[in-house]
């Protein structure tokens, strides 16, 4: 045998391990690996086309870096209705707080800005790190936060297809690319009428999804010169509440999960900090003056013990009383979870179960396009516009009674005179003899208010983009040019839950609000009537606009003749201008009624900020010889305020074989802060919960009974800062691919990205655990008690994230059809972060739970099979996701309890979805599908709700937790 023929035998056996190994795993997506020819290649007289990471046209998959191509026709088949969704199945995009689901209840930092917002993460290098083209151009970031994209804004019923590039790109679409880039490609040049409609009810109720879509065009381009298009969309997607699914269940300390929230419908009768928060006054005053209760510094003491209860009493917990579980959505409080045994007497509530597991959303969306052919040049005219109507429902207001002079709570108490002041009392006392002196005076509380409702805040986002563009030959080179204007204007305004100061809180003073409410008894018409009348619903309490003025050109062809082939350039500019504008409360200042519960209205105001980026770049590609492409890229942006920065890029396409293609990368980017990480005002906010400690007196850090380990509320200083710097990275690739047949590709890409200097905003805990290093970020009173914890981003440290991806594609007849399986996955091999520079790398980051950011799993992958036989398709597709380390509740990690039914890891999660197609019928395509085949809950985990982060008892940054669902699409072309 020749050694050409033995080289072709062990490709062929190479390539049946592969295919089994892809294979006998639960395979089944459409990804679109580079292929190669097994005949030899096209001439050059074939249609060139740009591929989304390169600005040379070439002939389509032969480029040198990994990409994945969605096509129309498999969004369809797995139902899929919105961008955000779609995103969901990519296997290289990350596990952050990007989705609806993940910041829909109360969150900390500059996701508070972000609502109604979602946004792509590839490689979980976070949502400002990936970049959003649309028909290869910029689009405008969300008006709220001024640095991502929203993906709502996408018309999605225009989408031809979505490529998405898995390698940073900083050297031809902008520095920011670092992650990749997500190409979204409209349909164009369409002649007749188009409808389509398509439904995704759920089988248990909450959370359906709608959209329509029609599509116009006449002319066609070739024949008659020009053609103009129109494209319509509608979408609405339902909500879905955590009372609408059983896995929400937060109270479970079998398996090491329990609520840190004693704000509860019976309220919690809860002690008031202290100026100092070094010692809490008791419960009940015994004296009182003109502002107020005062305290003698001592809590009641459990009788038979030496233990100060200043944990909170709930009269329903106590001997006698109808117990926690009496009210809905109340339980026990799980004092030994929490390692706060001063709160035994306490009750909780189950937040997640008032949260919105699906945010409710509707959208419109229009595309107009006129395109003229003109001798060798095409011009266009285009306007894409969206509108987005968001409505974030989070869990009812927390009322706690404060010592802060300046807040509308301080020393709010429940008056004697309130109807249920005798029947509260009398159970404590009964319990805490000691107190008998203090009856008369006013009872401090935390309760949560079910009768105010929930908490919502409905977001319009408007979006639009003007293009003016040409694209053509000259000569013998390519060309493509235009000038847009991109903007998006978004405004946040209260609905239900929120009221007015002045008329909230003296029905609360006066006790006609009743925060102690047994079961079946319901607070007075006259207590309702005038929690009506002191709403703020309607209030717009703020706004933002973001606009981007662009000029691009690009130009690209042959500039040298090697014996290898053509030398292939192409030159570029970028020009833009990126302006953003803040508004707060737009009432006159002199006669603003106040709301303390709405989330920052002013702080952030900005009447306006700019920058302008200049951008040049240059991409050449060399046949060094007949099997070996080398493309060196270049680009050099100048920002204002962070002045010039360069990025190159270079890789390599080698083809030793028809059936191997080896390719590899290696580029840099710079990333610049986003005008919210720079100027969004700083927000003081209380925290809650009993889990933080003062770690300059605290020697484990943890809360526990140690001296100095006592559990304190200082607040916490988010927002913007205005002397950050940028990011920069570093990406590397390598991999190949192999097709040693015309049924069968594989590939394998190894990628790996650097980043020093990287914004950061640590979650109280990290800045606990590691206060040494940042000792400006904890400030202290005058008498040296911790009063606040700066939480604001800053450029810290440096992260490494390692990984490979894998993908595989067969195809062939079968049975009289013809059938394709794939699949797309990733691998996570490294994740790891140090806090400095000149501090060392800390744990691995994969597998393990974060409250916050990303969530690295092990592995994700995506797969498909299809098979077509005549009229007929059908597809089934599968989504995993591997497990990783579970949350710890503080009892648990410091090991006093290990619950019985405790895993310390979160289990897999596969969810399978089925399809079929029927197209017997002119002009009329029907697809009906199944969505989560086998109804898979998302698996538990022991995290919950809290102020940074959503989902309780379940990961929202992982599972879609709308259970089956049944999807039916219909289309229909008139002509």
């Amino acid at each position: 045998m020749s050694k050409q023929g033995e080289r072709v035998v062990k490709l062929k056996k190479l390539a049946q391990v592969i295919s089994l190994i892809c294979i006998a795993g639960p395979v089944i997506t459409q990804t679109a690996t580079a292929q190669i020819a097994t005949e030899p290649r096209k001439p050059q007289s074939v249609e060139r086309v740009i591929i989304t990471g390169s600005s040379i046209k070439r002939v389509e998959n032969e480029g040198a870096l990994p990409i994945q191509i969605i096509s129309r026709e498999d969004i369809d088949r797995q139902g899929i209705t919105s961008a955000e969704q779609l995103i969901a199945t990519l296997s290289s995009n990350g596990n952050g707080m990007d989705n609806l689901a993940s910041n829909s209840d109360v969150v900390a930092g500059q996701e508070r800005g972000n609502n109604g917002a979602s946004a792509a993460n590839l490689r979980g290098q976070g949502s400002a790190s990936t970049l959003i083209l649309l028909n290869g151009r910029r689009m405008a970031a969300h008006g709220l936060n001024g640095g991502i994209v929203d993906l709502n804004s996408i018309p999605f019923s225009a989408v031809q297809r979505v490529e998405v590039l898995k390698d940073g790109a900083s050297a031809i679409y902008g520095t920011d690319a670092i992650g990749g880039v997500i190409n979204f490609i409209l349909r164009k040049d369409f002649t007749g009428v188009s409808l389509e409609a398509s439904t995704d009810q759920t089988q248990a109720g909450g959370g359906d999804k709608l959209r329509v879509g029609l599509l116009a065009g006449m002319g066609d381009l070739a024949k008659d010169g020009y053609n103009v298009m129109v494209a319509l969309g509608h979408t609405d997607n339902k909500i879905l509440r955590g009372d609408q699914r059983d896995f929400v269940n937060t109270f479970q300390p079998d398996r090491g999960l329990s609520v840190d929230t004693r704000g509860t419908p019976f309220a919690t009768v809860f002690p008031l900090a202290s100026a100092n928060a070094a010692v809490v006054r008791t419960i009940l005053s015994s004296r009182a003056t003109p502002t107020g209760p005062i305290s003698n510094l001592l809590s009641p003491i459990q009788p038979g013990s030496t233990l100060r209860i200043n944990g909170g009493i709930n009269p329903l917990d106590l001997p006698g009383g109808a117990g926690c579980n009496s009210v809905d959505g109340m339980g026990v409080y799980d004092e030994v979870l929490w390692a706060t045994p001063a709160a035994k007497f306490a009750c909780a509530w189950d937040t997640g179960r008032a949260a919105a597991l699906q945010q409710p959303i509707k959208t419109d969306s229009v595309v107009a396009r006129a395109t003229f052919n003109v001798g060798t040049n095409i011009l266009s005219a285009e306007f894409t516009g969206s509108k987005a109507d968001s409505a974030k429902s989070f869990s009812n207001a927390q009322i706690t009674s404060s010592t802060n002079a300046t807040s509308p709570l301080f020393n709010l108490v429940y008056p004697s005179t309130g109807s249920s002041y005798n029947a509260v009392f009398n159970a404590i006392v009964a319990v805490f003899p000691t107190i008998e002196e203090n009856r008369g005076q006013g009872i401090a509380y935390r309760w949560r208010c079910i009768e105010c409702g929930r908490r919502e805040l409905t977001t319009t986002s408007e979006t639009a983009r003007l293009l003016l563009s040409a694209e053509g030959t000259i000569g013998t080179w390519d060309y493509r040019a235009g000038i847009s204007q991109a903007t998006s204007e978004t405004r946040s305004t209260a609905g239900s839950g929120y009221y007015y100061d002045d008329a909230f809180f003296p029905l609360l003073r006066s006790g006609l609000l009743n925060p102690f409410l047994l079961p079946g008894q319901s607070q007075t018409p006259a207590a309702l009537a005038a929690l009506e009348a002191a709403s703020a619903r309607g209030l717009t309490i703020y706004g933002g606009k973001f606009t981007l003025n662009q000029f691009d050109a690009s130009a690209s062809g042959a500039i040298y003749k090697l014996p290898a082939g053509d030398v292939m350039a192409a030159i570029g500019t970028d020009i833009r201008q990126e302006k953003w504008k803040f508004q707060g409360d737009q009432r006159d200042l002199a006669n603003r009624r106040t709301s303390f519960l709405l989330p920052f209205d002013d702080i952030n105001a900005l009447s306006g900020v700019k920058r302008d980026i200049k951008a040049v770049y240059a991409e050449v590609q060399v046949p060094v010889i007949k099997e070996l492409d080398v493309t060196v890229a270049g680009r050099s942006d100048d920002y204002t305020g962070f002045g010039n920065t360069f990025n190159p890029k270079v890789s390599f396409r080698y083809v030793p074989a028809d059936e191997v293609l080896v390719r590899g990368s290696y580029s840099t980017g710079f990333r610049v802060p986003t005008f919210n990480q720079l100027f969004n005002g700083i927000t003081d906010s209380p925290t809650s919960g009993a889990t933080i400690v003062d770690p300059a007196r605290c020697p484990t850090k943890l809360v526990s009974t140690i001296p100095g380990c006592e559990a304190i509320n200082p607040n916490t200083l988010s927002g913007g800062k205005p002397d950050l710097g940028p990011e920069k990275s570093k990406q590397y690739s390598v991999g190949f691919v192999v097709a040693p047949t015309r049924e069968f590709s594989a590939n394998v890409d190894w990628w790996h990205i650097k980043k020093t200097g990287t914004i950061q905003a640590f979650g109280i805990a990290t800045l606990i655990a590691n206060h040494e290093l940042f000792p400006q970020n904890f400030i202290r009173n005058a008498a040296g008690n911790l009063a606040f914890i700066d939480i604001r981003p800053v450029n810290a440290g440096e992260t490494s994230t390692k990984g490979v991806d894998l993908g595989a594609k067969l195809n062939g007849p079968l049975l009289g059809g013809k059938y394709s399986a794939t699949i797309d996955g990733s691998y996570l091999i490294e994740k790891k972060s140090r806090l400095l520079t000149s501090s060392p790398f800390g744990p691995s980051e994969i597998a393990t739970f974060t409250r916050s950011g990303d969530l690295g799993l092990r592995w994700k992958h995506a797969a498909s099979f299809t098979y077509t036989q005549g009229d007929w398709s059908g597809s089934l597709y599968q989504l995993f996701s591997s497990g990783y380390k579970d949350a710890v509740l503080p009892g648990v990690a410091n090991g006093s309890v290990v619950p019985p039914n405790w895993n310390p890891s979160v289990d897999s999660y596969t969810t399978y979805h089925a399809s079929v197609t029927y197209t017997g019928v002119k002009n009329l395509s029907l697809t009906a599908g199944i969505r989560n085949l086998f109804d898979q809950d998302p698996p538990f985990s022991a995290a919950y709700d809290t102020n940074t982060g959503a989902g309780s008892s379940w990961e929202p940054r992982v599972a879609d937790p709308r259970g089956r669902s049944f999807t039916f699409l219909v289309k229909y072309t008139f002509f």
